[in-house]
């Protein structure tokens, strides 16, 4: 493979194993993932710590006018072959994995101001290309340049199939019904809502793992990426 790099945009619907793909390409590609969900906890971990949510209480201003201080990056570690998020020069990895944070972190992201640094931000993490990234709409609206785009698909039943043994397996409560309702409404919400709705970008490649085991798809997904760096 070439020592050129590239930016792969991984988007598709709910449960159809993004982050595994992503992740897995990452860790054979060498490259950085762009963990969107460790970007939002990092930004929640910031506002904490400087005291702007108190009992689950943001002050929103706050947040809004300290983003200007807020630096996350993203580095790989070979040792523990894992991807390292970092605020501010400081590793964060295990902090922002706390309850607290969880606690926190979702009404953080929903501010606008937070989402729109936040792209910014994974847009300057892709300067020297090398990165993985997945969503809703990578391909779309944060790089619309990327060399590879992928949207991945599987039927609602085969998604709704693969969280219920999931959930098992975890030995959590699970009612097949219940999950494929959910999977279907959040097709429908990720589609239809204003702010970058789900959908595939013109140039992006398909991939349908309905059939396809986690070996398959990462096989199909690295032989596009040598095809686009052979040329």
């Amino acid at each position: 493979m070439s020592r050129e790099k590239i930016i792969i945009a991984i988007d598709g619907h709910s449960s159809c194993g993004k982050s595994t793909l992503a992740k897995s390409m990452a860790r054979k590609l060498k490259y950085i993932y762009i963990d969107s969900g460790a970007m939002y906890r990092a930004v929640t971990l910031f506002c904490l710590r400087k005291g702007w949510i108190v009992d689950g209480m943001m002050d929103k201003d706050k947040i809004i006018s300290g983003l200007k201080h807020i630096n996350i990056t993203f580095q790989w570690d070979g040792d523990s072959e894992r991807n390292v998020t970092f605020l501010n020069s400081e590793n964060v990895e295990t902090e922002i994995r706390r309850l607290e944070v969880s606690r926190n972190v979702s009404p953080v992201s929903t501010i606008p101001e937070v989402r729109y640094e936040m792209v910014k931000q994974q847009r300057e993490n892709a300067i020297n290309k090398g990165v993985v990234m997945d969503g809703r709409d990578i391909g779309t609206v944060v790089f619309p340049e990327a060399e590879l785009k992928i949207f991945m698909t599987a039927s609602p039943r085969i998604r709704a199939q693969r969280r219920f043994l999931e959930l098992k397996e975890k030995g959590e409560e699970a009612d097949y019904n219940e999950i494929l309702k959910n999977v279907t409404e959040r097709d429908k919400i990720d589609s239809e809502r204003k702010v970058s709705p789900l959908r595939k970008a013109d140039d992006a490649l398909v991939l349908d793992n309905s059939q396809l085991t986690r070996k398959e798809q990462l096989e199909w997904a690295l032989e596009k990426v040598n095809e686009i760096l052979n040329g």
